[in-house]
């Protein structure tokens, strides 16, 4: 038995060799590259542990043993506060090269200068999945980068759709709970979904997005990018432009379609974690290119629509997508937990010549990611390593919970003083971001024409069965009838054939 067990975990090694899962192999490869013990085992408080302690505990005084206690008192602390909405997630780390400056429009250092590079940290993530989830759902994706500019960090929390699903941010815990498990039975609720979709028609773009193709990413390294806001940016002059951010994947967009992710859910529900830690360590460098659609004030003003409405895109064909630099992932994560979990993105993480976005939900996200990572990672949380800038930093934010490093060492802790403590700069040609009306605008346009004239025939048949998959499992008849009727806003043809097909699978229940 012992001879077969060998025998199996050999042929297990050798597959994971030839395939090249280097993250299924990863512990072996760590003992191949340290032919001894890394060191001798310590306590958290470095007492090296003998022998004794560290085989057995039975007939002996559990109090006594610092092994145990160090060991026992911190396993019970081992989690904390997971994300809301993002929970499941991976990531990796590269630079950012710009092939095209934005001189003309923006004096953000990060990109002024062609051949410039800048390292940054990503972050991809289904929105809802919480941990321990699947990677294969049909969900939007989160796509963050964190750019370590010698300006300070720079933060993009965007999406792999270029529409969000809310305009007003006092209804995105809503949406969220919405797709959330139901509080009595916790299982997902199709009646509170599309209940939320039908009360709030402007979550219908983005809806249809998630019932595309595009749905379902196949994995993290086909994934485009999409900064969502359109950002006020100003150059060394102190001309206003505005800006989206658009990361497209040099590999191509590929998604899965709805039984394969099925069945890679069953088989491989970490399927695009996996696949990016393997691409990066087999030198497989994924990669993007970054553009940017620009706009001036005349441009705003002229718009017939609001550009600020994050439930709208910009349409490439009247803001042409201008070239702007390559994304690229060259380096895994050493420890998961260290720089991936702990990983803190925030809109507020801004650098001079990028304002952010003049609309309530990039305000309120100014505010919620902050609070998210105040209380998931504590208010000292930016001098976590993963999240420092790589520019000396002076505040007169002190104490609170690890890591405080030097806590400002001896200086001042106020300001204004007398003595020398850190003063704030002059900027030339300050600007502050403009203010907009937003109001509700049209939630039927962009969704119509990105079905009649975005997808294909093809396309469209494969949204219209998702859009059913997910229909027929609603069980209130009212509800029913008044998503059909806001499909039909959308387009008749759609809403007709979507009728058809819940006529036509009355009898189906399923969902995915």
């Amino acid at each position: 038995m012992k001879s077969e067990w060998c025998l199996l975990s050999y042929i297990g090694l050798i597959m994971a060799t030839e395939h090249h899962d280097f993250a299924a192999n990863q512990i072996v490869s760590f003992r191949d590259n340290h032919s001894h013990p890394v060191g001798i085992l310590t306590t958290s408080a470095g007492k090296m542990v003998n022998y004794e302690e560290a085989e057995s505990t039975l007939n002996k005084r559990l109090i006594l043993n610092e092994f145990f206690m160090d060991t026992y008192t911190k396993f019970n602390r081992e989690r904390i506060p997971t994300r809301v909405v993002h929970a499941k997630g991976a990531g990796a780390f590269g630079y950012f090269e710009v092939t095209h400056d934005l001189n003309d429009i923006c004096k953000a250092k990060v990109f002024n200068k062609v051949g410039k590079q800048t390292p940054v940290a990503v972050r991809f993530s289904p929105i809802l999945q919480e941990r321990g989830g699947i990677d294969t759902s049909r969900d939007p994706r989160g796509f963050a980068i964190k750019f370590y500019t010698e300006d300070g960090n720079f933060d993009i929390v965007g999406l792999n759709m270029p529409v969000f699903i809310v305009q007003d941010p006092l209804f995105f815990p809503a949406f969220v709970h919405s797709r959330k498990k139901n509080p009595q039975t916790n299982l997902n609720d199709s009646n509170m979904f599309w209940d939320f979709v039908v009360r709030r028609p402007k979550s219908i773009y983005n809806t249809l997005y998630t019932f595309s193709d595009v749905g379902i990413s196949d994995g993290y390294r086909h994934m485009p990018g999409f900064s969502i806001h359109t950002y006020q940016v100003v150059n060394s002059k102190g001309a206003k432009f505005f800006v989206r951010f658009t990361f497209t994947p040099d590999e191509g967009v590929k998604s899965l379609d709805s039984q394969t992710a099925q069945t890679l859910a069953a088989v491989d529900p970490d399927y695009a974690t996996r696949d990016l830690f393997n691409a990066i360590s087999a030198g497989n460098f994924p990669s993007w290119t970054a553009y940017v659609q620009v706009l001036s004030l005349y441009d705003i003003q002229s718009a017939d629509f609001d550009v600020f409405d994050v439930t709208k895109n910009l349409p490439v064909e009247k803001y042409p997508l201008r070239p702007l630099g390559r994304l690229v992932l060259n380096q895994n994560q050493v420890n998961y937990f260290a720089e991936i979990e702990q990983l803190a993105f925030c809109p507020d993480n801004l650098v001079p010549g990028i304002l952010g976005a003049p609309d309530k939900l990039f305000e309120a996200r100014r505010f919620g990611y902050r609070d998210a990572q105040n209380y998931r990672l504590g208010r000292n949380y930016d001098n976590i390593i993963v999240n420092k800038p790589i520019v000396e930093t002076w505040t007169y934010t002190r104490d609170g919970r690890a890591p405080v490093k030097y806590n400002q060492w001896n200086v001042p802790n106020y300001y204004p003083n007398s003595y020398n403590g850190p003063v704030p700069f002059k900027e030339d040609h300050n600007v502050e971001v403009i203010e907009i009306f937003e109001g509700p605008g049209d939630d039927f346009c962009q969704p119509r024409e990105y079905y009649l004239y975005a997808l294909t025939s093809a396309e469209r048949t494969r949204l219209i069965n998702n859009i059913v998959a997910s229909l027929v499992t609603v069980t209130d008849p009212i509800l029913k009838e008044r998503s059909i009727d806001i499909l039909k806003a959308v387009n008749l043809d759609l809403g007709v054939r979507v009728f058809e097909g819940l006529v036509a699978n009355q009898t189906k229940y399923y969902e995915y």
